[in-house]
């Protein structure tokens, strides 16, 4: 081998150490992350499964819902480890996977999931067309959680009751119509070019939606009293009816009425009053506030502006608070020693997850824009703001004191006793034989070994404020996963795995 042959051999050796060493420092693979984040969607689905069900433990389940009063209730999403379907929830939820593929789209598609996410996206927004059963009826709920809770059941055995439960114009529910709402236009969005007749019947009940829970206006849980205790409204309907006319101005290709909602309710519906460091299922203000802010380089005139501004000021609240960069240190998000964003002590990672995605969403968008966060102790660069965001993420796939990945199937050590009662039980397709409420607590509850059917990307609660978790089925403030906890992950997992593969290519460039 001549001398230029050995240099070149050379240089090809360290460019591959290199992107080596770089892909051994993460030791995350965000593509495996992904792919695993969306299979969990198929173990929570409620119906008859489709020919394609990729999760074979499951079967079909609650094939009569709504048949006692009349409608076609059956599919939807089962919201955590019982089967109750809870409207609210599950609204938000297919919002943050429906905001996730409008935001990343192109990095989903390049890791193969775009259709498995869009397939996500229409299993619950299919429901929410039934459930939206006239202009002023929406379908809340059914079953009920307090006969539910009794019973440890595989779906496919369900004895438990499936009363359905609704609102219309005598019993008001504007958080759960103005959520549902932004689940259907934000999904309108997602479908627009590829499917535009659903697109477009997506964006009609959506519209219709927004409109009945503006004009009857009230809290679903003073309608429907047996949610209170599971997905009780504690902030009320008007951050729901700012989120839902948001995404209604993006998916009318910016008609300006819904815009002017959000201009003219922004002083009485507390969303340029509440600066809020958590963003959830019921808590909307801060996804509110971040959408808001990416509207103000087009403001049209000086008073939109304004008020604008004052949206961004509340948005940067919030992400300034998770980045521990407020000036008085109550006004951060407290962390765990090993550094995860702590909300409260029951499911903590949903808290983190979307925290994640807003401060994903919104790095990208000031680097777009040539822009920095401001903060009360300085200007924070989007670079920065990503990183820590990746930084959640590796704690979630198993950069923590405990070493174990808190995504379900993800790694070679993650919680095996997952609060879930389909999880826990032997596969129905193995095993037919009916097993009763007692039967499912008696044989498969109080069990010490793993469950036999693994909950692939279930991401559960979590960890506590000192960053210790314990793996035990009846754990469930920590080892219970639900579907709004995964859902703002697609997104952030495939802008990661987009960002290490850029890496990649420009360490290989710069040789």
């Amino acid at each position: 081998m001549d001398e230029q042959s050995k240099l070149s051999l050379h240089h090809c050796c360290l460019i591959l150490f290199s992107v080596l060493t770089i892909s051994s420092t993460t030791a995350f693979d965000y593509g495996d992350a992904l792919m695993k984040s969306l299979l969990y969607f198929e173990s929570q689905r409620s119906g008859r499964l489709p020919y394609n069900q990729r999760v074979t433990w499951r079967d079909h389940s609650a094939l009569t819902d709504g048949l006692e009063q009349g409608v076609d209730l059956v599919g939807g999403y089962y919201d955590a480890g019982d089967h109750v379907k809870f409207g609210l929830p599950m609204a938000f939820t297919v919002t943050m996977l429906s905001w996730s593929v409008i935001e990343y789209r192109d990095q989903i598609a390049d890791a193969g999931e775009l259709e498995h996410a869009l397939e996500a996206i229409k299993w619950g927004t299919d429901y929410f067309i039934k459930a939206h059963a006239s202009p002023n009826v929406l379908w809340a709920e059914v079953g009920d959680g307090d006969t539910d809770h009794y019973c440890w059941q595989r779906p496919e055995d369900m004895t438990t009751s499936r009363q359905a439960y609704k609102i219309d114009e005598k019993n008001p529910g504007s958080d759960l119509a103005g959520e549902t709402a932004a689940a259907m236009a934000a999904a309108s969005i997602v479908f627009k070019k590829t499917n535009p007749h659903y697109s477009h019947l997506l964006l009609h009940h959506a519209q219709e939606l927004f409109e009945f829970g503006d004009k009857y206006r009230g809290k679903y849980d003073g309608s429907i009293g047996v949610v209170k205790s599971y997905y009780a409204s504690v902030s009320g309907f008007m951050d729901e009816l700012l989120w839902a006319a948001l995404w209604l101005y993006e998916a009318t290709d910016k008609e300006d009425y819904y815009l002017k909602y959000v201009i003219n309710k922004a002083h009485c519906f507390g969303g340029i009053g509440w600066a809020i460091s958590e963003f959830s299922w019921d808590v909307k203000y801060a996804g509110v506030q971040v959408l808001a802010s990416m509207l103000l380089e087009k403001a049209k005139h000086g008073h939109e502006g304004h008020v604008l501004k004052q949206y961004r000021s509340k948005a940067e609240y919030y992400l300034c608070s998770c980045l521990n960069k407020n000036n008085a240190t109550g006004d951060n998000v407290e962390r765990t020693p090993g550094g995860l964003l702590y909300i409260r002590q029951w499911n903590n990672m949903q808290y983190m997850s979307t925290a994640t995605f807003l401060l994903t969403v919104y790095s990208d968008f000031l680097r777009n824009s040539s822009q920095h966060l401001r903060c009360p102790t300085g200007t924070i660069d989007p670079e920065e703001i990503l990183s820590f965001a990746k930084s959640q993420v590796d704690y979630i796939l198993g950069s923590n004191p405990m070493n174990m990945s808190y995504l379900v199937g993800y790694g070679s050590k993650y919680p095996i006793r997952v609060h879930h009662r389909g999880a826990s039980i032997v596969s129905y397709r193995e095993k037919k034989g009916f097993i009763g409420c007692t039967q499912g607590y008696d044989n498969w509850y109080s069990r010490v070994e793993p469950n036999p059917n693994v909950l692939v990307g279930a991401l559960v609660g979590g960890p506590d404020c000192r960053d210790n978790f314990m793996d035990q089925r009846d754990n469930y403030m920590q080892t219970e996963a639900c579907t709004y906890n995964t859902a703002p992950l697609v997104g952030v997992f495939a802008r990661l795995l987009q960002l290490e593969e850029n890496l990649e290519v420009e360490l290989v460039a710069s040789y």
